[in-house]
């Protein structure tokens, strides 16, 4: 019976704390100086309260408070439907919960498509979006800043990225659509939440167990990327770099020459292996100081999980796209005379 009493208390003590907060808010009033939009997702199962936080991170109020308040004294808190928002920070409270409480979700017509293929570097990002009409040099800018998103929106596997290396490789590639004049940090946002989500916690701790950093990952998945496309085979092509690393010798991969010099060559020359630069495989052992573009799943899990082989070399015919594998350099050049390479 006491605690049924107690609960009772409680609950209208949390009710007259609610209102007592919301009245207080109301009056600071809610709208921003500056004008964003925003595209704004509501989870299927989210709590009033989790959708006052996310409405407070995006500084879209300026406190839950007030949305839970009127959420309630609106009678509301059952009608909010999953989906994404447009939203806009002159909107105020009550306009806020109309719109999510109307359902008025974006009809993936009135945005724009964006499709970034894996293995795209942030600067080809940065292109499309300024074909797009949108702010690329905006986007190309803000993913110079790792640590402000990091320390925002607490991306933990942002946490190794060295200072001042950039968000390359952490945007994830895939389908995306985008409100027109969507902020360039909403855009990044919406790629790192995908990377965040496509990296699940067992993924992390693998990586952990083998003592390795997600950035370390990503980076050898960015290699893995650009050297070959099929799924088995890129396993086994990060195998091969794994135990380059392990033994100190260069990885010679030709997408970092790709990299340093801005295109894919069938072949590279002599000279452009002896290019002064960080990022040259042929020069320096080891990983690259950071990724050379932005992965895919499958790159990312053949980082993590490679295939043991005796094989040492590989390389890929130009006609066919397929790789081929050998154990000894010379049968690896014999391979390169074979496919004319």
């Amino acid at each position: 019976m006491f605690k049924f009493q107690k609960k009772i208390i409680k609950f209208f003590a949390l009710i007259i704390i609610l209102i007592v907060a919301g009245a207080f808010f109301l009056t600071r009033g809610d709208k921003n100086i500056e004008t964003r939009t925003v595209n704004f997702k509501i989870e299927k199962g989210d709590s009033i309260w989790v959708i006052g936080k996310k409405l407070k991170k995006e500084r879209l109020i300026d406190n839950q408070f007030s949305f839970i308040f009127e959420v309630y004294k609106k009678g509301k808190e059952k009608k909010i439907k999953a989906g994404e928002y447009l939203l806009n920070s002159k909107l105020n409270v009550d306009e806020i919960i109309e719109l999510v409480a109307n359902g008025n979700i974006i009809e993936k017509n009135n945005q724009k498509k964006l499709t970034f293929p894996e293995g795209w570097t942030t600067k080809q990002m940065a292109e499309l979006l300024n074909k797009e009409g949108f702010s690329g040099n905006e986007f190309l800018k803000m993913t110079k800043e790792p640590k402000y998103f990091q320390e925002k929106y607490s991306y933990s596997f942002l946490d190794n990225i060295p200072k001042n290396k950039s968000l390359e490789g952490f945007l994830f590639p895939d389908t995306y659509f985008f409100a027109n004049n969507t902020d360039s940090e909403i855009i990044i946002k919406k790629m790192l939440d995908n990377f965040n989500k496509k990296l699940s916690e067992d993924l992390r701790q693998e990586i952990k167990k083998q003592q390795k950093t997600i950035y370390e990952i990503v980076t050898m998945a960015s290699i893995i990327e650009e050297e070959v496309k099929n799924t088995e085979d890129k396993k086994i092509v990060s195998g091969i770099f794994w135990r380059r690393l392990k033994r100190g010798q260069a990885f010679q991969s030709c997408a970092t020459l790709a990299y340093i010099l801005g295109e894919n060559k069938k072949q590279y020359s002599y000279e452009d292996t002896k290019i002064e630069s960080p990022y040259n495989t042929y020069l320096y052992p080891g990983l690259p100081p950071g990724p050379i573009s932005n992965p895919g799943l499958d790159s990312i899990l053949a980082a993590i999980y490679p295939t043991k082989t005796n094989y040492n070399y590989f390389l890929n015919n130009p006609k066919t796209g397929k790789t081929i594998f050998s154990r000894t350099l010379e049968e690896h050049n014999l391979n390169k005379t074979k496919n004319g390479l």
